[in-house]
């Protein structure tokens, strides 16, 4: 069976999977006793673990069936997590990581993963807590996994009290039996599908033979589980059976009474069972707790897990994945109707033809919805960038021996594509910048009488056509004279410019290239090389960054990023026969200067603007406009715009109006062109180009 049709959903659901057992590792570590969280993440190991056996990538496989064996111990309350225990499934994440990024660039995922594979067996048979070592088991999982079969479809104090919880909460508990055709020649593969129909409406608590079994095909023709959902009989049934080379299909709901029987039937195995199993079994170290209390510790994760399958549904029934490129070529098409609605709008007005202008409406109408829905297809939310921040955090504090938290809100803010593909990279170097030179050492924190635990928030909201994202930390906030100093011994400042800067022109120098304060080049930092790259893609996607600290209390890096790069609102203006648009995000004002206002300081035209002066820069000179000289009017309409904490005016000629307009580059037959970020087609056919405002203040 030729698999390469399925390779590309196999790299996304694969990545969607481990970024899921990264964050819900994390939540584990936080709270290690939580057992639903345990449920989730085995639950998606065993998916990816799963699928990699479909597609042929067997060291995949096999390392996930390990870490699943932990898991499984864990989930059933026979191991208590440590923390050698979560470095190890940390460890084994990033292998995954680094073999589906292989198999991603064409290779075939195999890796040297023996080292991780001897610490999950020794967490298995116990022996890390006796030596600490990574040390191998004497028997091997899936040997111990074969002697559990005996046992059938036999039910432990933990799955019985999910189903049973289930019940009583309003779920549906099934027990069901399929049959694969004797004709199949893919058996294992089948029974994954069927698996896989299954977890996306509900939960499977307990199958037989084992998942491991019938992933390896050591099965007859048939296999049965117990399964939680909200589904009817019929609708199960009919789902099973639509999958192809499945013979029959049995499904029987279970009530209270049906359950305690079945459950009693198999007692004996069940006691059996326990005995095979009693070797394998890693007691908790923690003090053990009477039966009553541990029974209604197990309940309370098992209350909380049985909705979570139901609100799962209509998560994998409402979403489709869609190629970037798709989406890049329908914003194009839009992009040419929205230039030609424009000019159907001109014409109509023009022609004076009731019916025609009545049509016109309601296309504009129409198609601004459209625009509405295109864009909306662009949005993603930045949590798509976050997600991969808790756990770099949590492995950087470990190397710098620092506690500290990581608290992110409003993740399901969005942006465009382009703007969230962009800004990944600053945010690492800032979050970096944080947690090594903002928050202190344990010791220090203590001495300074804070909490031994540093916190770091990492925040995104909306205001108005922008989106801040600012990164703030309780730490020992900004040294303006450690700043300044490190800047003149590099030559970067002189004595002179440094002792006239405000603080906040003092902390942008954090963002000059080559600058750094630290003493000691580590991996961390050190090598001057970071903020200012910052600073230039964020310049690059039209927004800044500003920073406001506090010594011994924090910093503050404020990044603002516009809401998207495709279509923008912008104020069209006029000059001598040009047409030129500046984005509406850049904007203060705009106003009208007679000639006496405008004063000269240093061979530079100034206007008085709000109690202080501001540059005026004329847009006929710096563009060479040969049909309009600015001398020789007696007002001259300006453009107040806004960089970070910085304003300058724009001289132009007239004010157009404003407008939505579609953001086309240059292409790459024209040079860069400083002050010009791209162009536009108005309504008339006409190219105007479209103003970089940041191009202009310094």
């Amino acid at each position: 069976m030729d698999m390469n049709q399925y390779l590309n959903m196999f790299i996304d659901e694969s990545n969607d999977h481990l970024q899921s057992l990264n964050e819900k590792m994390l939540q584990l570590e936080s709270n290690p006793t939580d057992l639903g969280i345990v449920q989730v993440i085995f639950r998606s190991a065993h998916t990816l673990k799963g699928m990699a056996a479909t597609m042929g990538f067997e060291d995949l496989a096999s390392l996930t069936h390990q870490m699943e064996n932990v898991l499984d111990l864990v989930r059933n309350n026979k191991l208590a997590m440590h923390e050698f225990i979560f470095d190890t499934l940390f460890k084994g994440l990033d292998a995954l990581e680094s073999m589906v990024q292989h198999i991603t660039e064409g290779g075939d995922g195999k890796a040297d993963v023996s080292s991780i594979v001897s610490s999950l067996q020794s967490i298995v048979s116990g022996d890390f807590l006796k030596s600490g070592s990574n040390a191998a088991t004497e028997e091997s999982p899936s040997t111990k996994a074969g002697t559990n079969d005996s046992a059938g479809l036999v039910l432990d104090q933990f799955q019985y009290s999910v189903l049973e919880q289930s019940i009583s909460e309003g779920h549906r508990v099934h027990y069901i039996q399929v049959t694969i055709s004797s004709e199949s020649q893919l058996k294992a593969a089948r029974a994954f599908m069927v698996f896989n129909t299954l977890e996306n409406t509900g939960e499977i608590v307990k199958a037989y033979p084992s998942v491991q079994d019938i992933e390896q095909e050591k099965f007859e023709q048939s296999f049965s589980l117990y399964y939680i959902t909200q589904k009817e009989v019929g609708e199960l049934e009919k789902e099973i059976a639509s999958i192809s080379e499945i013979d029959t299909v049995s499904v029987v709901q279970l009530d209270q009474e049906s359950l305690k029987q079945m459950s009693e039937v198999t007692a004996g195995l069940a006691e059996t069972a326990a005995v095979q199993e009693a070797p394998v079994a890693v007691q908790p170290t923690a003090p053990s707790q009477p039966q009553s209390s541990a029974a209604a510790t197990v309940a309370k994760p098992a209350a909380g897990k049985a909705p979570a399958a139901k609100a799962a549904a209509p998560t994998h029934n409402r979403t489709i994945r869609v190629d970037i490129e798709r989406l890049d070529v329908l914003m194009n098409l839009f992009s040419e109707l929205l230039i030609d609605r424009v000019r159907l709008e001109q014409l109509a007005s023009e022609a004076s033809n009731p019916a025609l202008t009545e049509t016109v409406e309601h296309m504009s109408r129409v198609s601004s919805d459209l625009q509405n829905v295109v864009l909306k297809l662009r949005m993603v939310p930045v949590d798509t960038v976050f997600n991969r921040f808790p756990r770099m955090v949590r492995d950087l504090a470990k190397s710098l021996d620092k506690k500290l938290e990581l608290v992110i809100t409003g993740a399901e803010t969005e942006m465009d594509r382009t703007v969230i593909d962009e800004i990944g990279d600053p945010l690492v170097h800032l979050l970096r910048n944080s947690v090594d030179h903002g928050i202190e050492s344990v010791a220090d924190r203590i001495a300074a009488g804070k909490p031994e635990t540093g916190t770091v928030q990492l925040r995104a909201f909306h205001s108005g056509n922008n989106v801040f994202i600012e990164i703030e930390d309780d730490g020992n906030g900004i040294n303006r004279e450690k700043v300044l100093n490190s800047a003149i011994s590099k030559g970067i400042l002189t004595a002179e410019q440094a002792a006239s800067m405000t603080d906040e022109e003092a902390y942008q120098v954090l963002f000059a290239p080559g600058f750094s304060t630290a003493a000691v080049i580590s991996d961390v930092s050190g090598r001057g090389v970071g903020l200012d790259v910052v600073k230039s893609k964020i310049t690059a996607l039209g927004g800044n960054v500003t920073v406001h600290s506090t010594l011994g209390q924090g910093t503050n890096f404020s990044v603002q990023l516009p809401l998207t790069l495709s279509i923008i609102a912008a104020m069209m203006i006029q000059i001598g026969s040009e047409k030129y648009a500046i984005p509406l995000s850049s904007i203060v004002e705009t106003a009208i200067v007679k000639r006496k206002q405008i004063r000269s300081v240093h061979g530079n035209k100034m206007i008085a603007f709000r109690d202080s002066h501001i540059p005026l820069i004329s847009l006929s000179q710096l563009f060479e406009v040969p049909d309009f000289n600015e001398d020789e009017e007696e007002e001259t309409e300006v453009v107040v715009i806004r960089k970070g904490d910085r304003l300058a005016a724009l001289s132009v000629q007239d004010f157009l109006g404003q407008s939505e307009i579609v953001l086309k580059n240059l292409g790459k037959y024209l040079p860069n062109i400083q002050g010009i970020s791209g162009a536009t087609i108005l309504g008339d056919g006409q190219v105007a180009l479209i103003i970089d405002p940041n191009v202009f203040i310094k």
